[in-house]
């Protein structure tokens, strides 16, 4: 599978059977996030493999009892360990870890496995179920495994109404 093809293929998915997902697909999903670009190449990050079931069930409770949560064999919990401003005023805890994910989502497409990254999810709450330092930034979350389903593409607005050339 081409990158192209990961990009066009990959979907949220949100139910998943319980097959657990061999060790080595999985070093290759966070082996992605390793190797992403970050702000000044300081990767500041760190990914939470999560298989435990009670750590499972915390974080099913944490997603506020999302069911692909629940499903899945395990769960990517991607944390910011610093951050500072760039000139653009952007931070970079966000976009760094931003990027690593998307990278790991893309890889985990092509190795044959679902994810769906979960906007919604209590921090304080992923922070207590996994030992996570105040001072970390919790970026974002996903269950991964064997889908149970295949979603179908959602729509996506028209190339010329989110691209433009030399002007706004």
């Amino acid at each position: 599978m081409t990158v192209k093809e990961a990009i066009e293929t990959r979907r949220s998915v949100r139910s998943y059977s319980s097959k657990p997902v061999e060790e080595a697909l999985l070093r290759e999903v966070l082996e992605a996030g390793r190797l992403a670009p970050s702000a000044s190449n300081q990767q500041k990050w760190k990914f939470i493999l999560v298989r435990d079931p009670e750590k499972l069930a915390a974080l099913y409770e944490a997603s506020e009892r999302q069911q692909s949560v629940k499903e899945a064999p395990a769960a990517i919990v991607a944390v910011a360990t610093a951050s500072y401003d760039m000139s653009c005023g952007e931070r970079t805890a966000p976009v760094d870890t931003s990027i690593a994910f998307s990278f790991m989502l893309l890889r985990a497409q092509e190795l044959g496995l679902g994810t769906c990254w979960l906007g919604h999810f209590f921090p304080e709450q992923v922070r207590a179920a996994l030992a996570i330092p105040e001072d970390v930034e919790i970026v974002a979350v996903t269950p991964i495994g064997y889908p149970a389903e295949t979603p179908e593409a959602r729509p996506r607005l028209p190339f010329d109404e989110v691209v433009s050339y030399e002007k706004y």
